[in-house]
């Protein structure tokens, strides 16, 4: 069975740098870390101290409110220390890598286990984490029940890897991983690729759904493809896991190993040479980029450049990350920018700004933002790049003035901070969407549950 899903609303952002399709093996960083900051919601829930000796997939901390979902040492090595903030929070865990010695969950077969043993193998090897919910886009309950699972393989973010080249030669990790979710719903799996792409391992694969998609950003967002496919009302609950974290789970099935080995996406214009890397996630940054990004007026972001965040090369990876981009610094102004004709920039507007001449040129833009924050304007042009059924204004102002019965009512158990990526990049008032979005969505969790 497969569906067509075409998105008109939207804006591709095209910048220079993507990755070469060539993927270089790095070597096992010396440091890695742990961010609990990555894990939304999640208090953690110390397991190991420093000094400890720990192996790949051995849990370092749990969440406070659920024993059950574990959060395990990418590799094997020494917990050398415990970052911690204000009011002693944990910030960082920090492991040195001494070797690849992986904790010893057992081989399954799939088809043998029925839906609890699934949830329980996947619990107990820290596989959990990798499953997000939605309402509100954080680590599933596992005492839920989803309607239906989504699985994204068609990223349209700017610069996003190729998952048809990224996940070449995983094919029999990921029907397994497949194989084992369709056993967690009572719905079914749903799998999303680019119309246009012949090479998609998930083409041939049982126990899904498989749905063709075409159009501009934010067509790849999982958001985007559950209101077209099976929408979310009050009550229900979807799953959401991404493509490279189903590698893992289906590793652990075939291997019993926890092996958090991503191909990692190396991007944009002050890359030296844009590339795909193998690398083990939490890896520290300078061990990534060593030495293939511009020295001075760059900023290193884990993710993307309209939802990822902001890194030293001191820094490390974020979890769930599978690109690291490298753009100019914004810390330049142009004098009287606003009063003469644009070429460089894209926008959404013709006033100006002369981006719509040539759809397909690539930029090499930085990171000012143009402009300073104000109150909200009504122009329209969130609409124009929202593909969503929902008043994209209208959820943001509840969001600040914290009405839940407007929340509920405007559709925001729909939504996650990344679909306001867009409307944030076109917002000539600069606010910050995706934080206000957060912020609602926490608010809802909390009173609504």
């Amino acid at each position: 069975m497969s569906n067509d899903i075409r998105i008109r609303k939207g804006l591709d952002i095209r910048l220079e740098g993507e990755a070469d399709k060539a993927i270089k093996q790095l070597p096992l960083a010396k440091t890695y870390g742990i961010k609990p900051d990555d894990f939304h919601r999640i208090i953690p829930k110390l397991i190991v101290r420093e000094g400890s000796e720990v192996k790949a997939g051995e849990a370092l901390f749990h969440s406070k409110s659920d024993e059950r979902i574990l959060f395990p040492s990418p590799v094997s090595g020494k917990v050398t220390e415990i970052v911690r903030g204000e009011r002693r929070r944990i910030l960082e865990i920090r492991i040195k890598a001494n070797g690849q010695e992986f904790k010893d969950f057992g081989k399954k077969n799939v088809q043998e286990l029925s839906a609890e043993q699934i949830k329980e193998h996947l619990l107990a090897s820290g596989c959990w984490p990798f499953i997000k919910q939605r309402p509100y886009d954080v680590i599933a309950n596992p005492d839920d029940k989803p309607k239906a699972i989504f699985v994204s393989a068609c990223k349209t973010n700017p610069l996003a890897p190729d998952y048809d080249y990224a996940l070449k030669g995983k094919e029999v990790q990921l029907q397994v991983a497949l194989s084992a979710l369709a056993k967690l719903t009572t719905g079914k799996v749903h799998v999303s690729v680019f119309k246009d792409s012949s090479l998609s391992p998930f083409r041939n694969f049982k126990d899904i759904v498989l749905h063709n998609v075409s159009g501009p950003h934010p067509a790849g967002n999982v958001s985007t493809q559950i209101a077209k496919i099976d929408p979310i009302n009050k009550g229900e609950v979807v799953w959401v896991v991404t493509p490279q974290d189903l590698v893992v789970i289906g590793e652990l099935f075939l291997s019993g190993h926890f092996n958090v080995t991503r191909t990692l996406a190396l991007t944009g214009s002050c890359v030296e040479k844009p590339q795909y890397v193998s690398v083990v996630a939490g890896a520290q940054v300078s061990s990534v980029v060593n030495g293939n990004v511009k020295s001075s007026g760059t900023r290193v972001i884990s993710g993307d450049v309209l939802t990822g965040k902001k890194v030293s090369e001191d820094g490390f990876l974020g979890y769930y990350d599978d690109q690291i981009t490298a753009i100019p610094e914004g810390d330049d102004y142009e004098f009287f920018g606003w009063n003469k004709p644009i070429f460089n920039k894209v926008s959404t507007t013709r006033a100006m700004t002369f981006s719509w001449l040539n759809p397909k040129k690539k930029y090499n833009l930085n990171t000012n933002t143009n402009g300073e924050h104000r109150a909200f304007v009504m122009t329209g042009m969130y609409e124009e790049v929202f593909p969503l059924d929902i008043y994209p204004m209208q959820l943001l102002k509840a969001c600040l003035y914290k009405d839940l019965d407007e929340l509920e009512n405007l559709g925001a158990y729909e939504v996650a901070p990344e679909d306001f990526a867009l409307t944030e990049f076109v917002c000539v008032s600069k606010q910050p969407h995706q934080k206000i979005i957060r912020e609602g969505l926490d608010l809802m969790m909390q009173e609504l549950g």
